[in-house]
């Protein structure tokens, strides 16, 4: 697959607030605050922005985010729909803009108060009328399941029943993430790692997810600067190279975390069409990737996305996870900032910025070999993922 901005451009510099249940501000100025982070570590004036970026779900309009921030003319701005399914698309829609000529920095950004204003695993509500959307909901809400829990859930137990699985295997999932947030001090669960036994022993939200298994509730904002690696290589930061970046969308697929019409509901096969562009697009393969920022909505998901990618087969991720595999020193480190699990839950850009870290090398939980670090999208959704890289 040929691609004109795999390898030629890069990220060049990353920000955050802080994560909490209570930001105590609006929406805009979290997004404010995170652009402000991240031109500053890359060295760079709001002057200098001419392209922005973000989710369809993010309720700060780009022009007036831009106004705020003092940034002046937009030569480009676009938006990624499906939730965490943009978190890496939205790099790929800045890359092709720079890449193109269209802008030469852009800002990706999501932020919002997901924990104090509005709660994204509350029960779906469509109102009754004949339109695209709320016709696809109505096969399913009428049979109860109206949360993302409720959808996962009915995947996660048909692949217990097919390959075997526990939900022990779910919970080292959630242990690993939380050991790695304990040692991060901008995780929300810094410092409060959790035992399999504390899995275990946390409640159903929908058999057989358990409370540790759904990721958190979380108010903050990440940003992002992308720019051509030439340019970024000048700037103030390291910049981390965007070697391969795609998104996904297959046959069968449902706007939400739905996969009940396909011959098979274990797998995640938009998962595995972008692992194979990544690859294309980058020459990797599964062994030459350092650590894995995988999506952690809901813990049985990262058993599929791992084997999706290559790192083990078709159901046999329970047994990976099972020998240490994705802790810090295993084989492929996963989640090592605390996912969204154990960090917070921005849609999945705070595993880009932790893929940032791991390549510039200044991580809390440094990876000795992180030169090639994968970041994924939301999972059973249209969705995205990116492998970063060192400069040479």
């Amino acid at each position: 697959m040929t691609t004109t901005f795999a390898g030629t451009t890069a990220i060049a510099g990353i920000g955050q607030t802080e994560f909490s249940k209570d930001s105590g501000r609006t929406e805009m100025r979290l997004a404010v605050e995170a652009i402000s982070s991240a031109l500053d570590d890359a060295g760079l004036e709001p002057a200098d922005v001419d392209g922005m970026v973000t989710f369809t779900l993010d309720r700060n309009e780009e022009v007036e985010v831009a106004r705020n921030l003092g940034i002046g003319d937009l030569t480009f701005f676009s938006r990624s729909a499906y939730g965490g399914g943009a978190a890496c698309a939205v790099v790929q829609q800045a890359a092709m803009a720079v890449a193109s000529g269209a802008a030469t920095t852009v800002v990706a950004y999501r932020a919002f108060n997901e924990r104090s204003w509005y709660r994204y695993g509350r029960v779906v509500e469509r109102a009754d009328l004949p339109t695209a959307d709320v016709v696809q909901y109505s096969w399913l809400l009428p049979v109860g399941l109206a949360t993302p829990a409720s959808w996962v859930a009915m995947i996660t137990q048909r692949y217990m029943h097919e390959y075997g699985a526990t939900t022990d295997d779910f919970g080292r999932v959630t242990v690993v993430d939380r050991a790695h947030a304990a040692t991060n001090p901008d995780a929300f669960f810094y410092q409060r790692p959790i035992t399999l036994e504390d899995h275990q022993a946390s409640r159903w939200i929908v058999e057989p997810l358990r409370l540790l298994d759904c990721c958190q509730e979380s108010d903050g904002a990440v940003a992002l600067v992308i720019t051509s690696l030439e340019r970024a290589r000048d700037l103030r930061s390291t910049p981390a190279v965007i070697e391969a970046v795609a998104q996904g969308a297959t046959t069968g697929q449902w706007p939400v975390m739905v996969h009940y019409y396909r011959d098979s509901i274990t797998d995640l096969p938009e998962m595995g069409l972008i692992a194979r562009q990544l690859y294309e697009q980058s020459g990797l393969t599964p062994a030459d990737i350092g650590c894995a920022q995988l999506y952690d909505a809901f813990s049985s998901m990262v058993l599929v996305t791992l084997e999706e990618f290559g790192f083990c087969a078709r159901g046999e991720a329970g047994a990976y996870v099972r020998d240490g595999t994705i802790e810090l020193g295993g084989a492929l480190p996963v989640n090592t900032n605390g996912g969204q699990l154990g960090e917070a839950y921005l849609h999945g850009l705070n595993g880009i910025t932790e893929a940032v870290r791991q390549v510039r090398g200044t991580a809390v939980n440094q990876v000795p070999n992180a030169d090639h670090v994968l970041a994924t999208g939301g999972t059973g959704v249209p969705t995205s993922a990116l492998i970063l890289g060192r400069t040479s």
